[in-house]
């Protein structure tokens, strides 16, 4: 009898305890999703309400996902395709790629409903702070001589990377996400005559060199 007042009292302030927690999570999000919206300056008002609401919605069931689903969900095994052990990171990904398609397609109904590509964009850029401009200024850096067939592929693949990235909750996720799609452009890039790990290595070669002639100048 005592210990199960006792249980009871302790799940009370448990929960006493955690839904401030969960409230003060979603006001931020909620907060975020109005700030991104902002940013767009639309002037229609029921319009910006609409996608806010959407970006809200999206932004707190990705959240809730990932809190409900640890890693711990998914076995321990090994990647089918290396045989290295899975990582907590690979299980997290496996375990939150799961969600219902619905998250993500009710959000993208919205946007490409209320808005045009170019603000579809910049709120997917917003979701994964600018990646995909980032990722391409890198490609470009390391293969200066990038033809037009080479960087409108390595686009389609960022930019899909970013779309995926969207319905992940932290930026280790993201950048998951963004790892997979760049193997993809330098497997595209070893396919079609390039060789990505001797460019790769041309590159931080140069960028030590320059290092070191700064620190001789100084």
């Amino acid at each position: 009898m005592i210990a199960g007042i006792r249980n009871g009292i302790v799940f009370l302030v448990l929960m006493l305890v955690l839904q401030p927690a969960s409230a003060q999570a979603d006001t931020a999000l909620d907060n975020k999703a109005a700030t991104w919206v902002a940013a767009l300056q639309l002037t229609d008002n029921a319009k910006a309400k609409k996608v806010q609401a959407a970006i809200a919605t999206h932004l707190t069931a990705v959240k809730d996902w990932h809190n409900n689903h640890p890693f711990t969900l998914v076995p321990e095994g090994i990647n089918p395709v290396t045989g290295s052990k899975l990582s907590e990171l690979d299980r997290d990904i496996i375990i939150c790629s799961t969600k219902p398609k619905s998250v993500h397609e009710n959000l993208m109904t919205v946007l490409r409903a209320e808005l045009d590509s170019a603000q579809v964009e910049m709120i997917l850029d917003k979701y994964t702070i600018g990646k995909v401009d980032f990722t391409l200024r890198g490609y470009k850096a390391i293969v200066p001589d990038l033809t037009a067939k080479e960087e409108t592929e390595i686009i389609k693949n960022i930019k899909q990377a970013r779309e995926q990235a969207i319905d992940y909750k932290n930026m280790k996720e993201i950048s998951a996400i963004f790892e997979i799609y760049k193997t993809k452009c330098e497997q595209y890039l070893n396919n079609n005559g390039r060789n990505w790990r001797q460019m790769y290595k041309a590159y931080t070669d140069k960028i030590k060199a320059e290092k070191e002639a700064a620190k001789k100048q100084q």
